[in-house]
């Protein structure tokens, strides 16, 4: 009986919520169970882990939304200001078609912003962590232009129509230009870049930063950069219905 306090007390540790958390991680991962008939019978399933994805960094000023492979995958979530860089983690699926709306803020009839008191100027860049990178080989289209002449005294912009699959992987932009690498110093971006890993990647935009204001981007990588092993081909992939059915 002399032992009963002791032996409360080892009981009190081990129900404590930090001996279970600590209990739970010295257990070894659980294994995937079998699904299909009775008793997790069945052909096993080959599925990916969150260590089998990409970290994707992106920064944009000052909008972007991007899509891999017709999938909506990343927005970012401040539409102007302050800007921030926008990291997710994608599971990778080559070829990879990586297609970017990109937004410098600008009024839709002027093309300038604070109170159509300035010429705003854009930028894009990105990396993921297979390698893949933002670069000259991107094609670049400009759908939205403006002030055109610089004239910010009669300011006019120009629109074009932005194709309904423009983000599809068998959508054509072998029309489209190359994109323009720019300077870190013509986009100047803010503090959030220099916490993040951008090693290699470029800053794009069409050749003017300052008047095309709503670009495109498209890219296809064909296998990951860095040479690391092609995902396995068995990997279930399932397609979320983001509609409102």
């Amino acid at each position: 009986m002399k032992k009963l306090p002791t032996l409360i007390t080892c009981l009190a540790l081990a129900c404590s919520p930090l001996a279970s958390l600590e209990a739970q991680n010295e257990r070894p991962p659980r294994k995937e169970k079998a699904k299909g008939g009775k008793g997790g019978s069945g052909p096993r399933v080959n599925k990916p882990r969150i260590d089998d994805t990409l970290r994707a960094n992106v920064y944009a000023d000052n909008w972007f939304k991007l899509y891999i492979n017709g999938n909506l995958v990343m927005v970012d979530s401040i539409s102007f200001i302050p800007h921030n860089v926008v990291s997710v983690d994608i599971l990778p699926e080559y070829p990879m078609t990586i297609a970017v709306m990109a937004k410098d803020n600008a009024d839709l009839d002027t093309g300038l912003e604070y109170n159509n008191s300035n010429l705003g100027d854009g930028g894009f860049i990105l990396k993921f962590s297979d390698g893949t990178v933002s670069n000259a080989s991107w094609r670049a289209k400009s759908f939205f232009h403006g002030p055109i002449n610089r004239d910010m005294e009669n300011p006019e912009t120009t629109h074009k129509p932005i194709p309904e699959n423009w983000f599809a992987v068998d959508f054509d932009d072998s029309a489209w230009e190359n994109a323009t690498e720019h300077t870190e110093e013509a986009v100047s971006p803010k503090s959030p870049f220099y916490e993040n890993d951008f090693e290699g990647a470029q800053w794009i935009w069409t050749g003017d930063l300052a008047l095309d204001n709503t670009v495109l981007f498209r890219t296809t990588i064909e296998s990951p950069p860095n040479g690391a092993p092609m995902p396995p081909a068995d990997w279930p992939r399932g397609h979320i219905d983001s509609s409102n059915r």
